[in-house]
């Protein structure tokens, strides 16, 4: 059946679009991954005929100076192979690395590697080469598969993902990192605790880096229902001390009300949150950290920010539902970002 052009762009806006929407709850009620790339329409692996120089977007994870993986929203060609070209761009390699440093971060996937990809039924097994077993230490082995799983979670026909590595299944990589079993994604950074409860909660919090110019997701375990209104009393309350991220509200914001109405979900917060309107980027940041906090759960499909009841005046582009889109940010900040 021969493709119409129509149809072929109503296909490529849904693909380009990186939408701030949720995957059902999984794992024992906790949330997963909260950005997504829309390709509900056609298979990741499907080939489409399109013009020659179309690009789609999608969602690599990187790592940050302080070890944090990071998601940013990149564009790429038309290829065979959507999620296998998303995989390569976090492989090192003297490209991938200088795009990743512009932006201040690295890759995290050993140089040589590559990738088999087999979707069915939401699940993707990811095959990568014998080259992907050359990492340095566990937590270079843990980091490389978060941003696998993460990456290809994102991709809204994934849910889950297992891992094979050179061929074959293994329970343990070389540093003794479990990948036995079948990964669901989120729970993306977990904030160090000193003793683990499984009556906690998680909720996903946003906070800008320490250069404002990306935003980290970071995990929280919470004693309370892990719900919206919970994830914003937290996002309120900032990062931890020592963990090198700035705060996403002013100090001082409170919330005065969180309702959640017909997938509307309405945030009215303190006149202190207007500080945030006279930061440099003109409050993007703070609007967007809570953007991406809310809409990590279920039903959530539009986020309302009020202070003191009223909405403010707001950059046009301050909902954007790109997560740390790569343009956008090389645009505000050109140049090559040093790595510690």
């Amino acid at each position: 059946m021969k493709i119409k052009r129509a149809d072929i762009e109503r296909i490529l806006i849904l693909c380009a679009a990186v939408l701030v929407v949720v995957l059902a709850l999984q794992g024992g009620g906790q949330p997963s991954a909260t950005v997504m790339v829309d390709e509900t329409e056609i298979p990741i692996e499907q080939t489409l005929s399109l013009d020659e120089g179309e690009k789609v977007s999608t969602v690599v994870f990187y790592e940050d100076g302080d070890g944090y993986l990071v998601p940013v929203t990149r564009q790429i060609a038309k290829t065979d192979g959507i999620a296998k070209a998303t995989l390569n761009l976090m492989v090192k390699s003297s490209e991938n690395d200088m795009q990743a440093a512009r932006l201040g971060l690295r890759t995290v996937i050993p140089e040589g590697t590559t990738f088999d990809i087999d979707i069915a039924d939401g699940r993707a097994n990811v095959s990568m080469s014998k080259e992907a077993l050359g990492c340095m230490s566990a937590a270079e082995e843990a980091q490389m598969v978060d941003a696998v799983v993460n990456t290809m979670t994102c991709f809204s026909t994934v849910e889950e993902v297992t891992l094979e590595f050179d061929g074959q299944k293994r329970s343990k990589l070389t540093y003794g990192t479990d990948v036995s079993g079948v990964f669901t994604g989120g729970n993306v950074n977990l904030e160090t605790v000193e003793t683990f409860s499984a009556d906690a909660g998680m909720v996903q919090l946003y906070f800008p880096s320490q250069t404002g110019r990306l935003l980290v997701p970071v995990t929280r375990m919470v004693y309370s229902d892990a719900d919206v209104s919970t994830a914003v009393l937290e996002l309120a309350k900032g990062p931890r001390d020592d963990s090198g991220l700035e705060r996403a509200m002013p100090e001082g914001s409170g919330i005065k009300k969180v309702t959640m109405k017909d997938g509307v979900v309405t945030v009215d917060l303190t006149r202190e949150f207007s500080q945030a309107m006279e930061a440099t980027d003109g409050g993007r940041q703070a609007i967007r950290a809570l953007l991406f906090t809310c809409s990590q759960f279920p039903g959530v499909k539009k986020v309302d920010v009020l202070i003191e009841g009223e909405k403010p005046a707001l950059p046009e582009d301050a909902q954007s539902t790109f997560i740390n889109d790569e343009q956008e940010v090389m645009g505000q900040y050109p140049g090559v970002v040093e790595l510690d």
